[in-house]
């Protein structure tokens, strides 16, 4: 962690960057009263045409349905039931795609509206059919308004992103885009509760660790579900995917090409020194995880050090049952989620040769098709807190 003035890093990384995903949160977008802050869409919108017409490609993650309805269906207090949720944010959501055709449409674009659900990316065949709508519609020179289908979401049925932050981080991992820039109601990361006195803006993370993560302090709001803590998230899952990622103010209303030109807005979070393949953002964040397997710290070291595939010896207990070439997490000696991967076996044979060295798991099984559990190919590593890459 920096707070140095100036970096260079950062500017070349903003200034090359050519697809840019903008998460705009519900606090920018809706007043105090509930209602869209149409003001407001009006200058991001002329934000995003100034970037686009720069010759950038602009994909836009919109909160704001739940509470834009709620300002036209004149409530003020968001409601708990499931259905009543639903509802609102489908009489909201016309609101919110009507305020951006509006002011784009005034630039000569159209805005598209895309209303996804979690299964979406779950899925393989409809994860690159998503994939290949976005970039038609950059194609055409739309701007792709991206949202969560609330009016069909349902969080205890595990089709929910469970907020928009997220949603974002996925759809820049879906394109491997280089840069994702969370707008908020904050300036940024702050050294403590910004309102606190000596509270500090910290300009640039390095690596999101654990006393990264121990400075959000969110604050509750009766329209929006993300805070600090969903926004360092979104940030860790774009940096180890290979991407960098903003998060700076929505009510700044030059903040969009000023961080393009590089200018230190809000704090920037450097991703890790290469990209993954697609292949691997795919199975890392997004495509369904059906068990775990718990490793050993060499195994542990032996995947994060040195991208090793791995073997039965490493592995110390298997949970859920699964079969072989499903997803499953990988687990260090503390419970928690540093990979994922397909797995060569299934979770009945990895109960019975779980730390066995390979060349006694034919005798145990009758056969050894492998020799690895999880080939290095097929494994994508999430989390590598303890890795300073140079």
């Amino acid at each position: 962690m920096t707070t140095s003035k100036s970096d260079p890093s950062r500017k070349d990384i903003t200034s090359n960057a050519n697809l840019i995903v903008v998460k705009i949160g519900t606090r920018v977008l809706t007043r105090a009263d509930g209602l869209l802050d149409t003001v407001r869409i009006e200058s991001l919108g002329r934000q995003v045409d100034s970037l686009v017409a720069s010759g950038k490609k602009v994909v836009l993650v919109s909160s704001g349905a739940v509470g834009a309805g709620m300002g036209r269906i004149g409530l003020d207090k968001r409601p708990k039931e499931l259905g009543h949720l639903q509802a609102i944010a489908a009489v909201g959501q016309s609101s919110l795609i009507e305020a951006y055709e509006r002011v784009f449409r005034a630039q000569g674009r159209h805005a598209a509206q895309v209303l996804l659900v979690a299964d979406d990316f779950k899925n393989r065949s409809r994860y690159l059919n998503i994939r290949n709508t976005l970039r038609s519609l950059l194609h055409y020179n739309a701007i792709p308004i991206i949202n969560e289908n609330d009016t069909v979401s349902v969080e205890e049925l595990r089709t929910s992103f469970g907020d928009n932050d997220h949603l974002a981080a996925l759809v820049t991992t879906l394109l491997g885009a280089s840069l994702l820039v969370l707008l908020s109601d904050v300036d940024g990361l702050y050294s403590t509760h910004p309102d606190e006195q000596n509270a500090e803006l910290i300009q640039t993370v390095r690596t999101i660790d654990e006393s990264i993560e121990s400075l959000a302090n969110d604050h509750s709001s009766s329209l929006s579900k993300g805070g600090m803590t969903s926004k360092i998230a979104a940030a860790r899952i774009v940096n180890e995917s290979g991407g960098h990622c903003v998060i700076a103010s929505g009510r700044d209303d030059s903040v969009l090409p000023a961080i393009l030109r590089g200018e230190n807005k809000g704090t920037f979070f450097f991703g890790r020194t290469t990209a993954l393949p697609a292949r691997k953002r795919w199975l890392g964040w997004s495509a369904h995880v059906r068990g775990s397997v718990e490793v050993d710290s060499g195994a542990f070291h032996a995947v994060i050090d040195t991208g090793s595939s791995l073997l039965a010896a490493g592995i110390q207990g298997v949970t859920g049952t699964f079969s072989a070439g499903d997803l499953v997490d990988l687990k260090d000696e503390k419970g928690d989620v540093f990979a994922r991967g397909l797995v060569n076996y299934s979770s009945a044979d990895l109960q019975r040769i779980h730390g066995l060295k390979t060349d006694r798991i034919a005798a145990v099984l009758g056969y050894c098709h492998y020799d690895e559990v999880i080939h290095r190919d097929n494994l994508a590593v999430i989390r590598r807190d303890t890795l300073m890459e140079p």
